[in-house]
Protein backbone atom coordinates (compact mmCIF):
# COMPACT_ATOMS: atom_id res chain seq x y z
CA UNK A 1 0.00 0.00 0.00
CA UNK A 2 0.93 3.63 -0.49
CA UNK A 3 0.11 5.45 2.74
CA UNK A 4 0.13 9.15 3.65
CA UNK A 5 0.61 10.07 7.32
CA UNK A 6 -0.48 13.69 7.76
CA UNK A 7 -0.65 16.18 10.61
CA UNK A 8 -1.54 19.85 10.98
CA UNK A 9 1.37 20.20 13.43
CA UNK A 10 5.10 20.54 12.81
CA UNK A 11 7.12 17.71 11.29
CA UNK A 12 9.61 16.91 12.56
CA UNK A 13 8.69 17.86 16.12
CA UNK A 14 9.58 16.95 19.71
CA UNK A 15 6.12 15.80 20.75
CA UNK A 16 4.33 12.48 20.86
CA UNK A 17 2.60 12.86 17.48
CA UNK A 18 5.96 12.94 15.68
CA UNK A 19 7.20 9.97 17.73
CA UNK A 20 4.07 8.05 16.75
CA UNK A 21 4.37 8.95 13.06
CA UNK A 22 8.07 8.08 12.93
CA UNK A 23 7.59 4.69 14.58
CA UNK A 24 4.57 3.95 12.42
CA UNK A 25 6.44 4.79 9.22
CA UNK A 26 9.33 2.53 10.21
CA UNK A 27 7.03 -0.37 11.12
CA UNK A 28 4.88 -0.09 8.00
CA UNK A 29 7.88 0.18 5.69
CA UNK A 30 9.40 -2.90 7.33
CA UNK A 31 6.24 -4.72 6.21
CA UNK A 32 6.68 -3.59 2.61
CA UNK A 33 4.43 -0.52 2.48
CA UNK A 34 5.38 2.87 1.05
CA UNK A 35 4.86 5.75 3.51
CA UNK A 36 4.97 9.53 3.05
CA UNK A 37 4.63 12.13 5.84
CA UNK A 38 3.04 15.57 5.55
CA UNK A 39 2.92 18.47 8.01
CA UNK A 40 4.03 22.02 8.70
CA UNK A 41 7.68 22.86 8.09
CA UNK A 42 9.91 23.43 11.15
CA UNK A 43 9.69 27.24 10.81
CA UNK A 44 5.88 27.24 10.32
CA UNK A 45 6.26 28.95 6.93
CA UNK A 46 5.17 26.04 4.71
CA UNK A 47 3.62 22.61 4.42
CA UNK A 48 5.84 19.83 3.14
CA UNK A 49 6.02 16.16 2.28
CA UNK A 50 9.04 15.36 4.41
CA UNK A 51 10.50 12.37 2.62
CA UNK A 52 9.69 13.49 -0.94
CA UNK A 53 11.17 16.99 -0.71
CA UNK A 54 7.93 18.72 -1.78
CA UNK A 55 7.31 22.12 -0.19
CA UNK A 56 4.62 24.77 -0.64
CA UNK A 57 5.13 28.11 1.07
CA UNK A 58 2.14 29.62 2.87
CA UNK A 59 3.36 32.97 1.54
CA UNK A 60 2.10 31.94 -1.90
CA UNK A 61 -1.32 30.88 -0.60
CA UNK A 62 -2.27 33.44 2.03
CA UNK A 63 -2.90 36.48 -0.24
CA UNK A 64 -5.52 34.53 -2.19
CA UNK A 65 -7.07 33.03 0.93
CA UNK A 66 -7.17 36.33 2.80
CA UNK A 67 -8.91 38.05 -0.12
CA UNK A 68 -11.55 35.30 -0.18
CA UNK A 69 -12.05 35.38 3.60
CA UNK A 70 -12.32 39.19 3.59
CA UNK A 71 -15.00 38.98 0.93
CA UNK A 72 -17.30 36.95 3.17
CA UNK A 73 -20.36 38.87 4.27
CA UNK A 74 -19.58 38.39 7.98
CA UNK A 75 -18.41 41.19 10.29
CA UNK A 76 -15.18 39.53 11.53
CA UNK A 77 -14.67 41.94 14.44
CA UNK A 78 -17.99 40.78 15.92
CA UNK A 79 -17.75 37.07 15.14
CA UNK A 80 -14.06 36.67 15.94
CA UNK A 81 -12.75 39.72 17.85
CA UNK A 82 -9.49 37.98 18.83
CA UNK A 83 -8.76 36.67 15.32
CA UNK A 84 -8.38 33.11 16.62
CA UNK A 85 -10.97 31.53 14.34
CA UNK A 86 -9.57 33.37 11.33
CA UNK A 87 -6.03 32.17 12.12
CA UNK A 88 -6.99 28.51 12.44
CA UNK A 89 -9.22 28.59 9.37
CA UNK A 90 -6.53 30.18 7.20
CA UNK A 91 -4.05 27.54 8.39
CA UNK A 92 -6.50 24.75 7.60
CA UNK A 93 -7.13 26.18 4.13
CA UNK A 94 -3.38 26.34 3.57
CA UNK A 95 -3.13 22.67 4.44
CA UNK A 96 -5.99 21.79 2.08
CA UNK A 97 -4.42 23.65 -0.84
CA UNK A 98 -0.97 22.19 -0.10
CA UNK A 99 -2.34 18.66 -0.03
CA UNK A 100 -4.18 19.22 -3.31
CA UNK A 101 -0.99 20.68 -4.84
CA UNK A 102 1.13 17.72 -3.71
CA UNK A 103 -1.49 15.32 -5.08
CA UNK A 104 -3.40 12.73 -3.08
CA UNK A 105 -4.33 10.44 -5.97
CA UNK A 106 -1.27 8.22 -5.49
CA UNK A 107 -2.29 7.00 -2.03
CA UNK A 108 -4.25 3.87 -1.16
CA UNK A 109 -5.02 5.29 2.27
CA UNK A 110 -4.65 8.59 4.12
CA UNK A 111 -4.00 8.44 7.88
CA UNK A 112 -4.31 11.80 9.65
CA UNK A 113 -3.12 12.53 13.19
CA UNK A 114 -5.41 15.35 14.42
CA UNK A 115 -8.83 16.94 13.89
CA UNK A 116 -7.53 19.75 11.65
CA UNK A 117 -5.72 17.42 9.25
CA UNK A 118 -8.70 15.06 9.15
CA UNK A 119 -11.09 17.89 8.28
CA UNK A 120 -8.71 19.45 5.73
CA UNK A 121 -7.75 16.32 3.81
CA UNK A 122 -11.28 14.93 3.81
CA UNK A 123 -12.29 17.96 1.70
CA UNK A 124 -9.63 17.57 -1.00
CA UNK A 125 -8.89 13.84 -1.22
CA UNK A 126 -10.19 11.71 -4.09
CA UNK A 127 -13.65 10.37 -3.31
CA UNK A 128 -12.60 6.74 -3.33
CA UNK A 129 -9.52 7.14 -1.10
CA UNK A 130 -10.26 6.03 2.48
CA UNK A 131 -9.26 8.26 5.37
CA UNK A 132 -8.39 7.06 8.89
CA UNK A 133 -8.16 9.69 11.64
CA UNK A 134 -6.03 9.07 14.72
CA UNK A 135 -6.80 11.54 17.53
CA UNK A 136 -3.98 11.86 20.05
CA UNK A 137 -5.78 14.21 22.41
CA UNK A 138 -8.57 16.76 22.56
CA UNK A 139 -7.74 20.14 21.02
CA UNK A 140 -11.05 21.63 22.19
CA UNK A 141 -10.54 20.51 25.78
CA UNK A 142 -6.97 21.83 25.92
CA UNK A 143 -7.96 25.20 24.49
CA UNK A 144 -10.98 25.49 26.76
CA UNK A 145 -8.63 24.94 29.71
CA UNK A 146 -6.32 27.57 28.23
CA UNK A 147 -9.17 30.09 28.06
CA UNK A 148 -10.27 29.33 31.63
CA UNK A 149 -6.76 29.88 32.93
CA UNK A 150 -6.58 33.24 31.16
CA UNK A 151 -9.82 35.08 31.92
CA UNK A 152 -8.18 38.30 30.71
CA UNK A 153 -8.73 37.02 27.16
CA UNK A 154 -12.46 37.40 27.65
CA UNK A 155 -13.23 34.08 25.91
CA UNK A 156 -16.05 32.28 27.74
CA UNK A 157 -18.39 29.39 26.99
CA UNK A 158 -20.68 31.84 25.20
CA UNK A 159 -17.91 33.08 22.90
CA UNK A 160 -17.71 32.23 19.20
CA UNK A 161 -14.16 30.97 19.69
CA UNK A 162 -15.32 28.45 22.33
CA UNK A 163 -18.02 27.12 20.02
CA UNK A 164 -15.63 26.99 17.08
CA UNK A 165 -13.33 24.49 18.76
CA UNK A 166 -16.29 22.35 19.80
CA UNK A 167 -17.40 22.33 16.18
CA UNK A 168 -13.98 21.57 14.71
CA UNK A 169 -13.53 18.70 17.21
CA UNK A 170 -16.82 17.22 16.04
CA UNK A 171 -16.28 17.73 12.31
CA UNK A 172 -12.68 16.54 12.48
CA UNK A 173 -13.71 13.33 14.24
CA UNK A 174 -16.50 12.55 11.78
CA UNK A 175 -14.58 13.44 8.60
CA UNK A 176 -12.92 10.02 8.37
CA UNK A 177 -14.07 6.53 7.52
CA UNK A 178 -12.84 5.43 10.96
CA UNK A 179 -11.63 7.47 13.93
CA UNK A 180 -9.11 5.86 16.30
CA UNK A 181 -8.58 6.78 19.95
CA UNK A 182 -5.93 5.33 22.25
CA UNK A 183 -8.13 5.07 25.34
CA UNK A 184 -11.65 4.93 26.68
CA UNK A 185 -11.43 8.46 28.11
CA UNK A 186 -11.23 10.05 24.69
CA UNK A 187 -13.77 7.68 23.12
CA UNK A 188 -16.35 8.51 25.79
CA UNK A 189 -15.63 12.23 25.52
CA UNK A 190 -16.08 12.25 21.74
CA UNK A 191 -19.44 10.53 22.13
CA UNK A 192 -20.79 12.50 25.10
CA UNK A 193 -19.36 15.99 24.54
CA UNK A 194 -18.76 16.21 20.80
CA UNK A 195 -21.67 14.09 19.56
CA UNK A 196 -19.65 11.58 17.56
CA UNK A 197 -21.35 8.25 16.88
CA UNK A 198 -19.89 5.26 18.72
CA UNK A 199 -19.92 3.41 15.39
CA UNK A 200 -17.38 5.94 14.08
CA UNK A 201 -14.77 5.13 16.73
CA UNK A 202 -12.42 2.24 17.34
CA UNK A 203 -10.11 2.16 20.36
CA UNK A 204 -6.75 0.50 20.97
CA UNK A 205 -3.59 1.55 22.77
CA UNK A 206 -0.32 2.68 21.25
CA UNK A 207 2.67 0.44 20.77
CA UNK A 208 6.25 1.13 21.79
CA UNK A 209 9.27 -0.04 19.83
CA UNK A 210 11.06 -1.74 22.73
CA UNK A 211 14.04 -2.79 20.60
CA UNK A 212 14.67 0.83 19.57
CA UNK A 213 14.26 1.99 23.17
CA UNK A 214 16.88 -0.43 24.52
CA UNK A 215 19.22 0.30 21.62
CA UNK A 216 19.09 4.02 22.52
CA UNK A 217 19.50 3.22 26.21
CA UNK A 218 22.71 1.29 25.54
CA UNK A 219 24.26 4.40 23.97
CA UNK A 220 24.45 5.86 27.48
CA UNK A 221 24.46 9.48 28.63
CA UNK A 222 27.11 11.95 29.85
CA UNK A 223 24.75 12.97 32.66
CA UNK A 224 25.80 11.24 35.87
CA UNK A 225 23.47 10.66 38.77
CA UNK A 226 24.66 12.37 41.96
CA UNK A 227 26.10 10.33 44.77
CA UNK A 228 23.83 9.53 47.72
CA UNK A 229 20.79 11.05 46.03
CA UNK A 230 17.74 9.52 44.38
CA UNK A 231 16.71 10.89 41.00
CA UNK A 232 13.19 12.10 40.18
CA UNK A 233 12.70 12.58 36.45
CA UNK A 234 10.13 14.45 34.36
CA UNK A 235 10.62 14.32 30.56
CA UNK A 236 8.23 16.50 28.56
CA UNK A 237 7.63 19.78 26.77
CA UNK A 238 7.87 22.77 29.09
CA UNK A 239 4.33 24.03 28.54
CA UNK A 240 1.52 24.73 30.97
CA UNK A 241 -0.56 21.68 30.09
CA UNK A 242 2.26 19.34 31.21
CA UNK A 243 1.82 20.49 34.82
CA UNK A 244 5.51 20.92 35.63
CA UNK A 245 4.59 23.81 37.92
CA UNK A 246 2.64 21.31 40.04
CA UNK A 247 5.75 19.14 40.40
CA UNK A 248 7.90 22.13 41.41
CA UNK A 249 5.36 23.11 44.08
CA UNK A 250 5.39 19.51 45.33
CA UNK A 251 9.19 19.53 45.50
CA UNK A 252 9.07 22.77 47.50
CA UNK A 253 6.87 21.01 50.06
CA UNK A 254 9.06 17.89 49.95
CA UNK A 255 12.32 19.69 50.70
CA UNK A 256 11.18 20.62 54.22
CA UNK A 257 10.88 16.93 55.16
CA UNK A 258 13.29 15.11 52.82
CA UNK A 259 16.46 16.27 51.01
CA UNK A 260 17.52 12.86 49.68
CA UNK A 261 16.77 13.65 46.03
CA UNK A 262 17.40 15.66 42.89
CA UNK A 263 14.97 16.29 40.05
CA UNK A 264 15.82 16.23 36.37
CA UNK A 265 13.42 18.09 34.08
CA UNK A 266 14.14 16.99 30.52
CA UNK A 267 12.78 19.03 27.63
CA UNK A 268 12.26 22.57 26.45
CA UNK A 269 9.39 24.89 25.68
CA UNK A 270 7.76 28.26 26.09
CA UNK A 271 7.46 28.00 29.89
CA UNK A 272 11.12 27.32 30.63
CA UNK A 273 11.95 30.81 31.92
CA UNK A 274 8.80 30.92 34.03
CA UNK A 275 9.53 27.50 35.53
CA UNK A 276 13.14 28.44 36.25
CA UNK A 277 11.86 31.50 38.10
CA UNK A 278 9.50 29.29 40.10
CA UNK A 279 12.45 27.08 41.07
CA UNK A 280 14.38 30.17 42.19
CA UNK A 281 11.48 31.48 44.27
CA UNK A 282 11.36 28.16 46.10
CA UNK A 283 15.17 28.09 46.54
CA UNK A 284 15.42 24.81 44.65
CA UNK A 285 18.27 25.79 42.31
CA UNK A 286 20.56 23.08 43.75
CA UNK A 287 17.84 20.45 43.66
CA UNK A 288 16.17 20.87 40.27
CA UNK A 289 18.12 20.68 36.98
CA UNK A 290 16.74 21.71 33.62
CA UNK A 291 18.52 19.44 31.16
CA UNK A 292 16.93 20.86 27.99
CA UNK A 293 15.93 18.87 24.92
CA UNK A 294 17.92 15.63 24.75
CA UNK A 295 18.22 12.47 22.66
CA UNK A 296 19.37 10.24 25.54
CA UNK A 297 16.12 9.99 27.53
CA UNK A 298 16.17 6.15 27.64
CA UNK A 299 19.62 6.25 29.26
CA UNK A 300 18.50 8.98 31.69
CA UNK A 301 15.49 6.88 32.69
CA UNK A 302 17.85 4.04 33.56
CA UNK A 303 19.66 6.35 35.97
CA UNK A 304 16.45 7.57 37.63
CA UNK A 305 14.44 6.18 40.55
CA UNK A 306 11.02 7.83 40.23
CA UNK A 307 9.13 9.08 37.16
CA UNK A 308 6.60 11.91 37.52
CA UNK A 309 3.99 13.11 35.03
CA UNK A 310 1.86 15.68 36.87
CA UNK A 311 0.00 16.70 33.74
CA UNK A 312 -3.05 18.94 33.58
CA UNK A 313 -4.24 17.35 30.34
CA UNK A 314 -2.75 14.45 28.37
CA UNK A 315 -3.78 11.45 26.34
CA UNK A 316 -1.37 8.51 26.35
CA UNK A 317 2.17 9.95 26.46
CA UNK A 318 5.13 7.93 25.20
CA UNK A 319 7.18 9.22 28.13
CA UNK A 320 5.06 7.18 30.55
CA UNK A 321 5.36 4.08 28.38
CA UNK A 322 9.14 4.43 28.22
CA UNK A 323 9.42 4.97 31.98
CA UNK A 324 7.43 1.82 32.66
CA UNK A 325 9.56 -0.16 30.20
CA UNK A 326 12.65 1.13 32.03
CA UNK A 327 11.27 -0.28 35.28
CA UNK A 328 10.38 2.96 37.04
CA UNK A 329 7.37 3.50 39.28
CA UNK A 330 5.22 6.17 37.62
CA UNK A 331 3.49 8.95 39.53
CA UNK A 332 0.65 10.23 37.35
CA UNK A 333 -2.09 12.79 37.68
CA UNK A 334 -5.70 11.75 37.17
CA UNK A 335 -5.91 13.84 33.98
CA UNK A 336 -7.64 12.51 30.89
CA UNK A 337 -6.26 9.15 29.73
CA UNK A 338 -3.43 8.87 32.29
CA UNK A 339 -5.31 6.72 34.87
CA UNK A 340 -5.72 4.03 32.19
CA UNK A 341 -1.92 3.75 31.93
CA UNK A 342 -1.19 2.51 35.46
CA UNK A 343 -2.81 0.51 38.23
CA UNK A 344 -2.79 2.59 41.40
CA UNK A 345 -0.75 0.91 44.11
CA UNK A 346 0.57 -1.82 41.81
CA UNK A 347 2.44 -0.26 38.86
CA UNK A 348 2.36 3.36 40.01
CA UNK A 349 0.47 5.97 41.99
CA UNK A 350 -2.20 8.41 40.81
CA UNK A 351 -2.95 11.79 42.39
CA UNK A 352 -5.66 14.39 41.66
CA UNK A 353 -4.90 16.90 38.91
CA UNK A 354 -3.07 19.94 40.25
CA UNK A 355 -2.72 18.55 43.80
CA UNK A 356 0.91 19.30 44.69
CA UNK A 357 0.41 18.20 48.31
CA UNK A 358 -0.77 14.73 47.32
CA UNK A 359 2.07 14.42 44.81
CA UNK A 360 4.56 15.45 47.50
CA UNK A 361 3.31 12.69 49.79
CA UNK A 362 3.59 10.10 47.03
CA UNK A 363 7.17 11.10 46.16
CA UNK A 364 8.10 11.03 49.85
CA UNK A 365 6.57 7.55 50.24
CA UNK A 366 8.68 6.16 47.40
CA UNK A 367 11.85 7.92 48.55
CA UNK A 368 11.52 6.47 52.02
CA UNK A 369 10.23 2.99 51.15
CA UNK A 370 12.76 1.40 48.81
CA UNK A 371 11.18 -2.09 48.70
CA UNK A 372 7.81 -0.63 47.69
CA UNK A 373 9.45 1.63 45.11
CA UNK A 374 11.25 -1.30 43.53
CA UNK A 375 8.11 -3.45 43.63
CA UNK A 376 6.12 -0.83 41.74
CA UNK A 377 8.92 -0.46 39.21
CA UNK A 378 9.22 -4.19 38.61
CA UNK A 379 5.46 -4.50 38.18
CA UNK A 380 5.44 -1.57 35.77
CA UNK A 381 8.19 -3.10 33.64
CA UNK A 382 6.47 -6.50 33.42
CA UNK A 383 3.15 -4.88 32.52
CA UNK A 384 4.67 -2.51 29.93
CA UNK A 385 6.62 -5.30 28.18
CA UNK A 386 3.34 -7.07 27.48
CA UNK A 387 0.82 -4.23 27.17
CA UNK A 388 2.66 -1.72 24.95
CA UNK A 389 3.22 -4.23 22.18
CA UNK A 390 4.14 -2.56 18.89
CA UNK A 391 3.33 -5.77 17.01
CA UNK A 392 -0.20 -5.82 18.44
CA UNK A 393 -0.83 -2.17 17.59
CA UNK A 394 0.34 -2.60 13.99
CA UNK A 395 -1.84 -5.70 13.57
CA UNK A 396 -4.88 -3.77 14.78
CA UNK A 397 -4.08 -0.79 12.59
CA UNK A 398 -3.65 -2.93 9.46
CA UNK A 399 -7.05 -4.50 10.16
CA UNK A 400 -8.54 -1.00 10.28
CA UNK A 401 -6.81 -0.15 6.98
CA UNK A 402 -8.18 -3.34 5.38
CA UNK A 403 -11.70 -2.64 6.63
CA UNK A 404 -11.90 0.84 5.08
CA UNK A 405 -10.19 -0.15 1.83
CA UNK A 406 -12.73 -2.92 1.25
CA UNK A 407 -15.72 -0.86 2.46
CA UNK A 408 -18.22 -0.28 -0.39
CA UNK A 409 -18.86 3.36 -1.41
Amino acid sequence: MKILLATYWLVPHVGGVWTFMSQLKEQLEARGHEVDMMGKGPDYSNYHLVNRGLVLSKEKLLPLLISKVNALQVPPHRLDPHGIIRTYELERYCMELSAAYFGLERYDIIHTQDIFAARALSRVKPKGTPLVAHLHGSVATELHDHFRERPQLGITERSAEWSYFNAIEHYGAVSSDVTITANEWQRKMLVSQFHVSERQITTFQYGLDAESFWRRARLGTPIARPEAKKVIIFPGRLVYVKGIHVLIDALHLLKSVNQDWVCWIVGDGEQRHELEQQVSRHALQNDVRFLGQRDDVPALLQQADIFVHSCIQDNQPFSVMEAQLAGLPVLLSSAAGLPEMAEHGRTGLISPVGDSSALCQQIRLLLENEPYRKELGANAKAWASKHWSMELMIERLLKVYASVITKPD
